[in-house]
C-alpha cells in the first residue's frame, strides 16, 4: 500500500513481509545487466587475439631493427685474430656478443655469438675448425655460419667484417 502523500510504501495488512536479505542487499534485479556466455567468449576470443598479435609485432618489429644494421664498430687487430685464432666483440650493440674467426684458407668470417639453439655462447672449436656450443655439443661451419651438428636447427646470425690495414671493422649485421 502506497502513502500518497510521501510516496512511501508500508506494507498491507494481507502482505508478507520482505525478506531480511532484501533489505541488506538491495539490489534490483531486473535492471541488472547480465553479459551471456556468448560475449564472453567473445571478449576473450578477441582479447586472446590482440595479445597474440602484440606479440607478433614485438617479434618482427626487432627483427626488422636489428636487420641490416649499418653500424660500423672497430673490434680488434688483425694481428691478435692471426695469433688467437679467434676474437669475440659486441656488436651492433654492447649488448650482442660476436665472434670473428680466420679461416684455414686466410678468410674472415664473424657471426653472432648467440647460438640459435637455447642462446648459449658458442666457441671457435680450432682442432675441428668449427664453432661449438658447449651447452648441448652443437656445432656450425665457419664458411656459412649453419648447424652441421647437435640440436640447433638454424645458422647464426652473420657479421660482415673489413679489414683496413690491421685493423679490423664490423660493418653490418645479416640476419
Amino acid at each position: 500500500m502506497n502513502d500518497e502523500k510521501s510516496g512511501v510504501q508500508t506494507p498491507c495488512n494481507g502482505c508478507a513481509k520482505a525478506p531480511k536479505w532484501r533489505t541488506d542487499f538491495p539490489v534490483e534485479w531486473e535492471g541488472d545487466h547480465y553479459v551471456s556466455r556468448r560475449e564472453m567468449v567473445k571478449f576473450l576470443t578477441l582479447g586472446s587475439a590482440l595479445l597474440a598479435a602484440a606479440n607478433w609485432v614485438t617479434a618482427g618489429a626487432s627483427r626488422v631493427l636489428r636487420r641490416g644494421s649499418k653500424v660500423e664498430r672497430y673490434i680488434g687487430s688483425a694481428a691478435v685474430l692471426e695469433r688467437e685464432g679467434s676474437i669475440l666483440f659486441r656488436y651492433p650493440t654492447d649488448q650482442d656478443p660476436c665472434i670473428a674467426v680466420r679461416t684455414a684458407e686466410g678468410k674472415l668470417a664473424a657471426y653472432s655469438q648467440v647460438c640459435t639453439h637455447l642462446s648459449c655462447a658458442v666457441i671457435y672449436n680450432k682442432k675441428d675448425n668449427n664453432l661449438l656450443c658447449p651447452c648441448h655439443k652443437g656445432m656450425f661451419s665457419i664458411d656459412q655460419g649453419a648447424p652441421i651438428a647437435g640440436p640447433p636447427t638454424r645458422p647464426l646470425s652473420k657479421v660482415k667484417i673489413e679489414q683496413r690495414g690491421d685493423k679490423l671493422f664490423a660493418t653490418e649485421l645479416e640476419a
